[in-house]
């Protein structure tokens, strides 16, 4: 996009009201909506919709160092990296749907799991009996919820 670094890609990308940009895409200021928590937040950070952790427990750790870069860093899909409020990253740390799944924003539990399957899809990243388990049973509550999956390069 701009020749920043992923993080502030992502900054730009989500701003609802942008920051100022200056010299090699230092970033000051800005608002950002954190949907997990359902916040306007002016510090961020950038969440990995399935965490690293997560991603490799699924698969990545069969992947090259390059494609591990990749997927840390992927800009392609706008349900992969999200700017969300430290307080909800830093809760959902590393967890997997049968742990977090949006609790200080109920209603946006069917996007989240929405968005969890179509980045495991995407990256054929498995799941495991549990988390099949509570993604049936979340999937339950979202009877109108489509899952779009954008396989990656």
């Amino acid at each position: 996009m701009c020749g920043c670094n992923t993080r502030a890609e992502v900054l730009l990308a989500e701003a609802i009201e942008p920051p100022t940009r200056t010299g090699r895409c230092t970033l000051t200021g800005g608002l950002w909506c954190s949907w997990y928590d359902d916040t306007e937040v002016t510090k961020t950070d950038i969440d990995h919709m399935v965490p690293l952790a997560e991603a490799w427990d699924s698969g990545a750790w069969q992947w090259t160092r390059q494609r591990r870069v990749e997927y840390a860093n992927y800009l392609g899909d706008d349900r992969h990296l999200v700017a969300v409020s430290q307080s909800s990253n830093r809760q959902k740390s590393d967890q997997d749907v049968t742990t977090w799944i949006v609790p200080d924003n109920p209603s946006q539990r069917c996007r989240y799991l929405s968005d969890q399957v179509a980045v495991k899809l995407g990256w054929e990243l498995s799941v495991d009996p549990a988390e099949q388990a509570a993604m049936r049973r979340i999937a339950e509550e979202c009877p109108d919820t489509e899952v779009t999956v954008n396989p990656v390069p």
